[in-house]
């Protein structure tokens, strides 16, 4: 799991089938996450642009978005309300 920041937003009309009705927004990694590089991750829980999130990724993604059987690699799984330690990408 990774801590991010949501910096777009991507509209997909055509997708796979498992995908339908599925949000999807792009989010930048903290920078002291492991992790480099925008993903675009599943966005079931209503998060906005310039929120800090939650993402699960590989199988985790899938079941914490309840995609079991989606083509689904990340997911926010939830919204950061307050953080100790957490530094936000300059």
């Amino acid at each position: 799991m990774i801590v991010g920041k949501v910096v777009g937003s991507v509209v997909a009309t055509r997708k796979n089938e498992g995908l339908l009705g599925s949000k999807f927004m792009i989010v930048e990694p903290l920078e002291n996450m492991e992790k480099r590089g925008r993903i675009v991750a599943v966005d079931n829980v209503g998060a906005g642009i310039g929120e800090i999130v939650l993402v699960a990724l590989g199988s985790a993604a899938r079941i914490g978005c309840a995609l079991d059987t989606a083509p689904v690699d990340a997911a926010i799984v939830g919204i950061v309300d307050d953080s100790i330690g957490l530094t936000e990408d300059k």
